[in-house]
């Protein structure tokens, strides 16, 4: 059976212990990790490995043994509770291995937890999860995490009072940062934030941030900003040189200019109030926000949102030369 969208997320976080088993691909390898991880938490719990209630097989292993994986679902543990065998990094060519074990499994078995990298709509591994009844197929892509599974993340971090702007800066941390730098970031909040009941605040959030996201990036999009179109070139060729993603340069330019939409929309200066500008960046927004005013910052606006269209798209343009020709486009609005 296949697990899609949103049931997902939920199934990860409450895995059925009735079924035989489950598999979990995708083409990063780090997202595969952290969900794995996840679902084997919520079956065995924190002191399963301790007791003894999960048996780890490497997929090669598998295959030089094939009677591994059987015999980890049969075995009689030492600890009551629920068991685990998990195979890491199997391949197609373990389907009948895993098909036997699955096959063989009855109530009371060690759940079969498999994980693998890519795999097609034809893959017999797929397919064989796709088709059993006792057991479910996971494919995790490369989609920003939802605002649900960012939500289950800050409450098993402890975090329940959150300001509704800190989880919109959140959610655009979510979509521009791979998962593992993700993960870090929502870690260091919850450590910041430990035995501190006020609600989580966006100013807090951006002050834990990768310093790519808040420096380098922030230098280009205030050069757009201010219109210093000679600028844009070289700080994008760094940018790119330190590995930066194009969507999340386009992300940074979004809540910019979403801030300067707001405030030449409501010239009392409660916007930048409201989104926490810092007060050393406070005058030269609200400089910029005169200059652009609001009709301009809605087609600015328009063109970073078509642009965040095609980067997520299958377009072959090259990302970083369509995120620049918009940036030198954007620069030039105003004048």
């Amino acid at each position: 059976m296949i697990l899609k969208g949103i049931e997902t997320t939920r199934y990860f976080a409450r895995p059925d212990p009735s079924k035989a088993g489950l598999l979990i691909f995708g083409a990063d390898a780090m997202r595969v990790a952290l969900k794995r991880a996840e679902v084997i938490a919520a079956l065995i719990g924190p002191d399963g490995p301790a007791e003894m209630r999960l048996t780890r097989i490497a997929g090669a292993a598998l295959r030089k043994e094939p009677a591994l994986l059987l015999d980890a679902t049969k075995a009689i543990g030492f600890f009551p509770g629920a068991r685990v065998a998990f195979v890491e990094e199997a391949t197609d060519g373990l389907a009948p291995v895993i098909a036997s074990a699955l096959e063989a499994w009855r109530p009371g078995d060690a759940q079969v937890i498999v994980t693998a990298g890519a795999l097609t709509a034809k893959s017999a591994l797929k397919v064989l999860f796709d088709k059993h009844p006792q057991a479910w197929s996971a494919g995790l892509y490369d989609d920003p995490p939802s605002r649900e599974e960012i939500e289950a993340a800050l409450k098993a971090a402890g975090l329940g009072a959150i300001d509704p702007a800190a989880l919109a800066s959140l959610n655009m941390l979510g979509r521009a940062l791979d998962p593992g730098d993700f993960r870090q970031v929502l870690e260091k909040v919850a450590l910041y934030k430990w035995g501190d009941s006020t609600p989580l605040t966006a100013v807090e959030v951006e002050a834990m941030a990768p310093a790519t996201i808040e420096t380098e990036v922030e230098d280009v999009v205030a050069a757009v900003a201010d219109g210093r179109v000679a600028e844009i070139g070289p700080l994008m060729t760094r940018l790119e040189g330190q590995g930066t993603q194009p969507v999340t340069i386009c992300i940074r330019a979004l809540m910019h200019f979403r801030v300067l939409h707001a405030a030449a929309c409501d010239p009392s200066g409660s916007a930048m109030a409201r989104a926490r500008v810092s007060f050393r960046a406070k005058e030269a927004m609200e400089r910029q926000a005169r200059v652009w005013g609001a009709g301009r910052l809605e087609e600015a606006l328009t063109a970073l949102i078509d642009c965040d269209l095609v980067l997520r798209s299958s377009s072959r343009a090259p990302l970083m030369a369509v995120m620049q020709r918009t940036l030198i486009r954007l620069a030039r609005m105003p004048r």
